[in-house]
Order: structure tokens, then C-alpha cells, then sequence
């Protein structure tokens, strides 16, 4: 289902709209489902993240698990497995410590700075990539 999303080219122009598309992705999802989130420092990663994990019914308040590697929230409709790689070296190293068991889990699985671990990413991972444009607050979300 979330291939009817590819391709698309998304206009953020507010934390409400950011909000709108998280809750409306989050009603697609499926277990299984990897979602990939590129973009700069700031972008709305987390943010993302966030509503996605509001849209699918999570209870507890979603962080980024800069430190932790991935946080696991198991209290909404589907287990959500959040993955920050930004300290990691590469693809490899995600598979090291055994990031790739959560892709089966049964769950979701987001993954900010997801270009660092393209290499292990599943072929039918959604792939978001979050621009900034030229007006503050603004951002193109960009969906392969």
C-alpha cells in the first residue's frame, strides 16, 4: 500500500502538514514496512517520526534514540522499531549489532539518516528525503 506513495513529490509547509502526512502514512503501514528518512540536521526526521508513531497508536513519547541505536515502542496498533544511525560507519555495522532481525519483526521500522545503511536497506523500503526550501518552516519531502 505504500507504494501508491512513490514517486510523489509532498510541499510541508507547516508542522500541521507534517503532522496530516505522518498520520496518513501511518494508516498504510504495514508489518514489514521500512521507512527510510533522509535529509540535513533540523529537517523533521524526528518530527516525522513522531506523528507516524501518534498515527499508529503509540502510547509513549518518541525520542530520538541517537544513543540507543534503535527504541523499540510496542504499544500501538503495530510494534514501531525507531533507528537513529547517524553514529554508525556504514551499512555493515547495522547488521553487526543486528539491525537487520528487525526488518521481520513484524513491525515497522524507521530509520533517520538512512543514507549511512543504503547499502542493508530492503528493496521495497519507502525512501523519504526531507529539503529544505527557501522559506523558513518550509520543506519538500521527496518519496522514492
Amino acid at each position: 500500500m505504500i507504494q501508491e506513495l512513490q514517486g510523489k513529490i509532498i510541499n510541508i509547509k507547516s508542522e500541521a502538514d507534517t503532522e496530516a502526512f505522518g498520520l496518513q502514512l501511518a494508516k498504510m503501514l504495514q508489518p514489514g514496512d521500512v521507512v527510510a528518512l533522509i535529509g540535513d540536521l533540523g529537517t523533521g526526521k524526528t518530527s516525522l517520526t513522531k506523528y507516524i508513531a501518534k498515527g499508529l497508536g503509540v502510547k509513549e513519547t518518541v525520542s530520538s534514540p541517537t544513543f540507543n541505536i534503535v527504541k523499540e515502542y510496542r504499544s500501538g496498533r503495530l510494534p514501531l522499531f525507531h533507528f537513529d544511525v547517524y553514529r554508525l560507519a556504514d551499512g555493515e555495522e547495522l547488521l553487526d549489532i543486528g539491525g537487520e532481525e528487525y526488518y521481520d519483526a513484524g513491525g515497522v521500522c524507521i530509520i533517520e539518516w538512512a543514507d549511512i545503511v543504503e547499502s542493508v536497506l530492503p528493496l521495497d523500503a519507502l525512501i523519504i528525503t526531507i529539503d529544505y526550501t527557501d522559506k523558513e518552516g518550509e520543506r519538500i519531502l521527496t518519496i522514492c
